[in-house]
Parts: structure tokens; C-alpha cells; sequence
């Protein structure tokens, strides 16, 4: 067993235990390191036994262990406990050293980080991972944001640990400072929008057309042989087939349905909103959840107030048809509000981001992989540029097609007394961003009358205010 390990990675949860593991099954050395002595202990002793696997229970021997230039990666929960584990290695890091946060944190404090460790002449990486437990061991999505001189330092780690596809790592350097942690946190975004999404479809098929569980993990397991091949419909089928083992009935339907979150969605709607993207079904996502977790009060709100009959009286076959076509099609709009979100960081924090790029490491090793990212890749490398996906051939051609049963799915639920808040904020989103002319001289109109804010005309250029009680 070597001295000396390649990479040192401190916190020993789920997540950094997998990823020690993974790249120790690429040829690195490792060396291990967390805040309690026992974990280290228990993992050194078990799955670590007998591998290049290095521990240490001093923040001293763990830096020692280390070649030069020193690579340090974090692998702990986001916020101060990583301000905490910086303070603590510091003492032991020389000029060069390198110092990667593989955690959820927020771009902000990253940005901040990288602007702190430059000033003591350190390399900092901040760093997306995603693909979960499973991921990190067999191969996750890395997105790490820094110094790109600092980048190439970890690029042969994290380019062979990374998940494969098609025999190109999806891994690849993102942008400046706190860019690839914005990346991973508009990826859960999306996340955020996509599992809502299919939450609908579920619950659409199961309350207004009345499907069994094993009914919806035939359509679920059908789609994802097609367009809507991906990693979040393949679970929600194999859920589906799922039985509860006290109960004998679907496990799915024994969950209670309050949802929780970690905040990353939170960050991507606020992020949008401080750029002045529009991504209302990201958001319309996380309100959902937010909605879903005051389950006693909509207990009680059921009871009071009342709305139609919920069950659908048409062909169901055409009717699962119509969810698919609007599934797919607000699944579009999601993955275009994502990449707006990223573009107007690209400008606001003078990030050289690739769409096409970053399309290209969701394809594997992460939760939102799906097939049609080689078409979102495709879109960006034909016009680099794009100013929304929607408007490239291929996708702008698929809405065309959903178009009719994707209203039909929104009205019908409507009718039905049935939330779809992300399928209705899509199709806004859609009808909105397609819409040449807005109410929003009403708006202007309102803000000049009661505020003197000014507006502009649509016959002459310049700022216009009208005396509206003068008039």
C-alpha cells in the first residue's frame, strides 16, 4: 500500500464513503479523514479493509499523508460546516494546495470561498456532484467550478471516476469561482420541475381515470422505452411495482404524501427571480412542496371547502396518451427555463458556460438524465446561442405535435377540480414566451398612475410620464 495518497476526502457519510470507494477503484489512493474518530475506524475496518485506502485520525497525519501539491475534497453538509473544515486544514496546507468542496453548497458562499483561499494563495474548486449514493460509487456527474489552472490538478481524478457515456466522462470544467456549484444547483432545479411533473401524471392517472399501481407501471415502463426515456421515469416505474410488505398493497400508496426538500430548488427559483429569468414551473415545484407539507391543514381545508367531481368520463387510453404528449412537452419547458436561468448567470457573473456542454454530463451518473439530452446537446451545438429551447427545430416541433394534449390535460384537470400546477405553469410559460404582445401596458399603465415610474410608447422612442388625474 502506497505512503502517500493521491487525494485526501474528508467526511465519511454515505456519499464520501462511495466516492473514496469509487476512486479507489481507479487506480487512487486515498486518504480518509472525518470529525468522529469511530467512522473512520468503522470504514477503515470494513469496506475499506484491505484496499489503497489510507486513515487518519489527526488533521496533521491526514495533510501528511497527502502528495504535493496537497487535493483536499470536502465532503461534508453545506454552510458553515464547510467554513469549518477549511479553518481546521489551513494550519497544514501550503501555497499550490489544492481544496475541492464536493457538497451542495451555495454558489454565494463559494464564490466567497474562492475569493478567501486565492488570497492566501490556494486553489479552491467548488463542485457539483450528482447522481446520489449510487453515483458517487459507480460513477456520478461532476460539475467543478475554479480556477481552471486549479481544475487540471483534479482532472484526471474526476474524468476517470466520473459516469461514462458513450465513452466521454461526464465530467467537465464548468466556469470561474462559484459556477459549478450555480450549475448543480440549476440542475436540482430542474430536478425540482421534472419530479413534479411526474408526480401529476401519476396522480392524474390514478385519481381521474381510476388506474392501479401495476395499470401506471405499465405506462410508466412503456414511456420510458421512448421519448421519455430517463432515469427519474425508470424509478417511478419500478416504484410502482412495488409492494408494501405488511399491507400487501402498493408501497407508493402507503407514503404520506408530504414532500420535504433540501433548499437547492428555494435557491433556483430565488436565483431566477434575482436575474429576472422567468422559470415559473421550477418555482410552481418547490410551491407544490411547500403546499404538500401542511398536510393536517389541507385535511382540514377538505372537509370545508368543495370543488367538482374528480373522474374522468372519456377514453382512458387516449386520455394516458394525452398525459404522456403533455408530460413530455412541459418537460421541454422545464429544461428551457433551466438553461435561461444559466444563461443570465453566464452574463450577470461574466461565466463562459456551454449548454451544449453541460447537456452533454447530465447524460449520465445524474438524477435528471434522460435521452432527449442528446437533442438539448444537438440544439446547442447548432446554434450555441440559442435563446430558448423551444425555439430549435426538434423541440420547437415536439410542442407543436403536444400542443392539443397538453391543453387537454390542463383543462380537463381543471374541470376535474385536480392541481397541475406544473403542467398549467408550463403551458403559460409556453403561451407567454410565444405571445408578441402582453398585457403588460396595463401593468406600465398602473405603475405610471400611482407612482410616476415612467414607460415607454409604441410609436416613438424615449420615457414617457402621463399626469393621469389631469387627463
Amino acid at each position: 500500500m502506497a505512503k502517500e495518497a493521491d487525494i485526501g476526502l474528508w467526511g465519511l457519510a454515505v456519499m464520501g464513503q462511495n466516492l473514496a470507494m469509487n476512486m479507489e477503484s481507479k487506480g487512487f489512493t486515498v486518504a480518509i479523514f472525518n470529525r468522529t474518530r469511530k467512522k473512520t475506524e468503522d470504514f477503515a475496518e470494513g469496506r475499506a479493509k484491505g484496499k489503497n485506502i489510507i486513515p487518519a485520525y489527526e488533521v496533521k497525519d491526514f495533510a501528511d499523508s497527502l502528495t504535493r501539491p496537497r487535493k483536499v475534497m470536502i465532503m461534508v453538509k453545506a454552510g458553515e460546516a464547510v467554513d469549518m473544515v477549511i479553518e481546521q486544514i489551513l494550519p497544514y496546507l501550503e501555497k499550490g494546495d489544492l481544496i475541492i468542496d464536493g457538497g451542495n453548497s451555495y454558489f454565494g458562499d463559494t464564490i466567497k470561498r474562492s475569493r478567501q483561499l486565492k488570497a492566501k494563495e490556494l486553489l479552491f474548486i467548488g463542485t457539483g456532484i450528482s447522481g446520489g449514493e449510487e453515483g458517487a460509487l459507480k460513477g456520478p456527474s461532476i460539475m467543478p467550478g475554479g480556477d481552471k489552472e486549479a481544475y487540471k490538478l483534479i482532472e484526471p481524478i474526476f474524468t476517470k471516476i466520473a459516469a461514462q457515456v458513450e465513452g466521454r466522462p461526464c465530467c467537465s470544467y464548468i466556469g470561474d469561482d462559484g459556477a459549478g456549484h450555480f450549475v448543480k444547483m440549476v440542475h436540482n432545479g430542474i430536478e425540482y420541475g421534472d419530479m413534479q411533473l411526474i408526480c401529476e401524471a401519476y396522480y392524474l392517472m390514478k385519481t381521474a381515470l381510476g388506474l392501479t399501481a401495476e395499470q401506471m407501471h405499465d405506462n410508466f415502463a412503456k414511456w420510458n422505452k421512448g421519448d421519455l426515456n430517463s432515469y427519474l421515469i425508470e424509478i417511478t416505474a419500478d416504484i410502482l411495482s412495488k409492494k408494501d410488505s405488511e399491507t400487501s398493497n402498493p408501497l407508493v400508496e402507503m407514503i404520506l404524501d408530504k414532500a420535504e426538500q433540501k433548499g437547492t430548488g428555494v435557491w433556483a427559483s430565488k436565483s431566477a427571480l434575482d436575474l429576472g429569468v422567468a422559470a415559473p414551473t421550477i418555482a410552481e415545484a418547490v410551491f407544490a412542496r411547500s403546499v404538500s407539507a401542511i398536510k393536517e391543514e389541507r385535511l382540514a381545508a377538505s372537509k370545508e371547502l368543495n370543488g367538482p367531481g374528480n373522474k374522468y368520463a372519456g377514453n382512458k387510453t387516449e386520455f394516458v396518451k394525452a398525459i404522456h404528449d403533455a408530460l413530455y412537452a412541459a418537460k421541454i419547458c422545464v429544461y428551457s427555463q433551466g438553461f435561461a436561468i444559466m444563461a443570465g448567470a453566464a452574463r450577470e457573473y461574466s461565466w463562459d458556460l456551454q449548454p451544449g456542454q453541460i447537456a452533454a454530463i447530465w447524460r449520465g451518473g445524474c438524477i435528471i438524465k434522460a435521452g432527449f439530452l442528446d437533442r438539448i446537446k444537438d440544439a446547442y451545438d447548432r446554434k450555441n446561442d440559442l435563446a430558448n429551447l423551444m425555439l430549435d427545430s426538434y423541440f420547437k416541433d415536439i410542442i407543436e405535435k403536444s400542443q392539443s394534449n397538453w391543453r387537454k390535460v390542463v383543462g380537463t384537470s381543471a374541470q376535474l377540480g385536480i392541481a397541475v400546477p406544473a403542467f398549467s405553469s408550463a403551458l403559460s410559460y409556453f403561451d407567454s414566451y410565444r405571445s408578441g404582445q402582453l398585457g403588460a401596458n396595463m401593468i406600465q399603465a398602473q405603475r405610471d398612475y400611482f407612482g410616476a415610474h415612467n414607460y415607454e410608447r409604441i410609436d416613438k422612442k424615449g420615457v414617457f410620464h402621463t399626469d393621469w388625474l389631469r387627463i
